[in-house]
């Protein structure tokens, strides 16, 4: 894929440094002088020019990438810059990243942002996790909070430690995405069994998520 970063920043060029290592082609743009440092992230392309100007984006090519995210450090650059890749570029996904907590609701489909990515929260879900075992923690809401990404640690008591994945009823409107155990990733095809310990990743409609974290962990007290 051809992604480009708008913040070259810390941020922007961690990104695309994983990105790069992924085999993606990365671009990083950003209107500081002082941020363009080629040296950091040698593999990238490189574009001094204001990410919230249409010229500068055309500069870019905007409408050959696969990806846009903006990763400045301004909530308002991020919006204005994820706007005019979905409406005047018709990037098929952008990434926008939330600096302050308040902005959040901003981050929607009205403003061209098809992922919100906000730090406060992925950290303060990262702290719940690390405490929680049976709670489900959302990690990223998707699409103007229709789907969100949600985590949940199954527990020693689960009825359905040790069952395939496949023999599972997952309500309606919830999807078993990924299973992490023991630092591997497991697809689970059906036949996979979920085990005590395992960090289950669901993407599932808010409405239903009470209902998937009383089905995986039943005994335990709910708020």
């Amino acid at each position: 894929m051809r992604v480009a970063i708008a913040g070259a920043g810390a941020v922007g060029r961690s990104i695309a440094r994983e990105l790069i290592t992924n085999g993606h082609q990365v671009l990083l743009i950003d209107k500081e002088p002082s941020a363009i440092k080629p040296e950091r992230v040698p593999d990238a392309e490189w574009l001094l020019a204001d990410s919230c100007e249409l010229s500068s984006l055309e500069e870019a090519h905007l409408d050959q990438c696969d990806v846009v995210i903006a990763a400045t450090g301004d909530d308002k650059a991020n919006l204005v810059t994820s706007l005019l890749a979905k409406t005047e570029f018709a990037v098929p996904r952008t990434v926008g990243r939330v600096n302050h907590p308040n902005n959040e609701w901003l981050f929607t489909e009205a403003w061209g942002v098809d992922v919100n990515v906000s730090t406060p929260r992925i950290m303060s879900a990262l702290v719940e996790e690390a405490v929680t075992v049976g709670d489900l923690v959302r990690l990223f809401t998707f699409r103007q909070g229709q789907a969100n990404l949600v985590e949940l640690t199954l527990p020693e008591d689960s009825p359905y430690v040790g069952r395939p994945s496949g023999l599972i009823p997952f309500p309606e409107n919830s999807v078993l995405v990924t299973i992490l155990r023991d630092g591997q990733v497991y697809p689970p095809d059906g036949e996979q069994p979920i085990e005590a310990g395992d960090e289950l990743l669901f993407v599932v409609s808010a409405d239903v998520e009470g209902e998937l974290e009383e089905l995986l962990s039943p005994d335990r007290e709910r708020d």
